[in-house]
């Protein structure tokens, strides 16, 4: 609101000036320090040569002489900072506007947008093959893919969230060899699956079932189960033996060759994925008569191109040299290279009392997620594995991240929406009840805590914004605790119901945690956390 208001008066004053501007091609940002003002403009440096100025201080200086006889609303006053930046210091009625806004949106369209309508979108994630639980490794990519898909939403987008699974092949015959293995009693084979879980699911097994399709339908719940703990419900379960039974991928090889691109060499089948930015033609069916893994995998991607307008992939880290010839290969079947967007999520650490943590006796040779969910709880994983971006390592201390103190995240984010729903039934209590929002003097918010509040809210829409385009739940869970530590200064400092609080402050204080708590409740969804009312 107050952005755009400044950039339609920085554009009319350009154009007073005789600079014609489109006033969405101005910037604005806030400056560094507070003391610089609220809002800053690069205006002047950006367009001072087109506008045949002689350099772009002496321009800022035009253009705020013109802004300051002719001041905008909200706007205090217009100076000059640096080598010709425009700052604008805004009186604190905008922040009341922004107050009132959040209000009437409501946690179901505060800071929400619709520059993604008319683009359906796919994202897929986890995909791990139904042969065992899953593990921590799985927990990033997992909490991630659900809030970026939560984010598009969030923006407009038509989303359908997806779940691949490698249901065929070397390794899952060698599951269920394993667990019948265990069911009689016998020794594993060669390479076979360790951990406790195969013994658990052994004695569940009836004594007639098939241990290849039971096995299957065990580990596909396992998943479904584990995934719903943290509130991940994947829309979308795909098979790669429905893939192939659907004769899907004879399909997509035609098209391949249709498009000149196949070639046979040393008896096996090629894809010319090099003329596509990939560093060496890829085999899709080898001498022997095999597919590859990477046949189907295309075969999938083709199917999903049929579903929706644009993919996500999330993939672990191991799968970074993959992209190159998936991108290659769709390309070559018509798509655009952005139509397809991969986001290769980095390893994490779990620690226990300073000791890195590698695995546990349920899988054997690794960390089963639940096991980690049980031990910190839902909110407390999802959101501490959606602190930073997926572009980093991450580390994650388990002990710290199970205990209920300030100084976990979650927690003192959790613990603003508890005490604001404190404070409103006490202010109940004591025969305060909100009144109408118009009849509402939002003038008595002056104290600085009261306002570092409204700057907070103000700031979500953009960040929404940016988190969803460059998808980043991190920015969000970020604002989160920026919120939140907004909120706990005011709830020290200022007193919404007390014998030194008027009337008139403690309704404009109690219309002021509501927007507080709109504001935690929307960006608590975004990241797939509750937002609890006492804790």
């Amino acid at each position: 609101m107050i952005r755009q208001e400044l950039t339609t008066a920085l554009a009319g004053a350009l154009r007073a000036l005789g600079v014609e501007i489109d006033a969405s091609a101005i910037e604005l940002e806030r400056p560094a320090r507070r003391e610089h003002g609220d809002w800053s403009s690069n205006v002047a440096m950006a367009r001072w040569k087109p506008a045949g100025r002689q350099n772009p201080r002496a321009f800022a200086g035009e253009i705020t002489d013109h802004l300051n006889a002719n001041l905008p609303a909200h706007v205090e006053s217009v100076a000059i900072a640096g080598p010709g930046f425009v700052n604008f210091r805004l009186f604190d009625t905008w922040l009341y506007d922004e107050l009132a806004a959040t209000i009437e949106a409501g946690t179901e369209g505060f800071g929400r947008h619709t520059f993604g309508t008319g683009t359906h979108v796919n994202v897929e994630f986890v995909s791990a093959n139904p042969n065992k639980p899953l593990h921590a490794g799985h927990a990033r990519g997992a909490m991630y893919g659900d809030s970026v898909a939560r984010l598009l939403r969030a923006v407009g987008h038509q989303v359908t969230t997806e779940f691949y699974l490698n249901d065929r092949g070397v390794q899952m015959a060698l599951f269920a060899e394993s667990l019948a293995a265990r069911k009689q009693g016998k020794d594993l084979p060669e390479n076979g699956y360790q951990g406790e879980y195969l013994v658990e699911w052994a004695k569940e097994m009836p004594d007639d079932a098939d241990p290849l399709e039971w096995g299957y339908a065990r580990a596909l719940q396992s998943h479904k189960d584990t995934l719903a703990m943290v509130n991940v419900n994947h829309e979308i379960w795909s098979s790669e033996r429905a893939l192939v039974a659907d004769g899907k991928v004879p399909n997509a090889l035609e098209e391949l060759r249709t498009a000149g691109k196949v070639f046979e060499e040393d008896g096996a089948t090629w894809l010319r994925t090099t003329d596509f930015g990939d560093d060496k033609d890829r085999v899709l069916i080898k001498a022997n008569g095999d597919m590859t893994y990477l046949t189907p995998d295309i075969a999938y991607h083709r199917d999903k191109f049929e579903r929706a307008d644009k993919l996500i992939n999330v993939w672990g880290a191991d799968h970074h040299g993959y992209i190159a010839r998936m991108k290659a290969a769709m390309q070559i079947l018509g798509h655009q290279p952005d139509d397809l967007e991969v986001i290769v999520t980095q390893l994490v650490t779990l620690e226990r009392d300073g000791a890195e943590v590698k695995m546990s006796g349920r899988l054997g040779d690794m960390v089963a997620l639940d096991e980690v969910i049980d031990e910190v709880g839902p909110d407390a994983a999802r959101f501490t594995f959606l602190t930073q971006s997926m572009d980093t390592r991450q580390t994650v201390d388990l002990t710290a991240l199970a205990e209920k103190s300030m100084d976990n995240p979650v927690y003192y984010v959790q613990y603003a929406t508890a005490r604001i729903n404190s404070l409103a039934n006490n202010a109940s209590t004591a025969g305060h009840t909100r009144g109408a929002l118009a009849d509402t003097d939002f003038t008595q918010l002056v104290h600085e805590r009261e306002l570092d509040i409204l700057r907070a809210l103000h700031e979500y829409g953009e960040i929404v914004a940016i988190a969803a385009r460059e998808r980043a739940p991190h920015k969000i869970t970020t604002w989160l605790r920026e919120l939140a530590s907004a909120f706990h200064g005011f709830y020290h400092d200022c007193y919404v119901v007390g014998d030194d609080v008027s009337a008139e402050l403690t309704q404009a204080r109690l219309w002021l945690i509501e927007a507080a708590r709109i504001g935690l409740v929307s960006g608590l969804d975004l990241v797939g956390v509750a937002a609890p009312t006492e804790m």
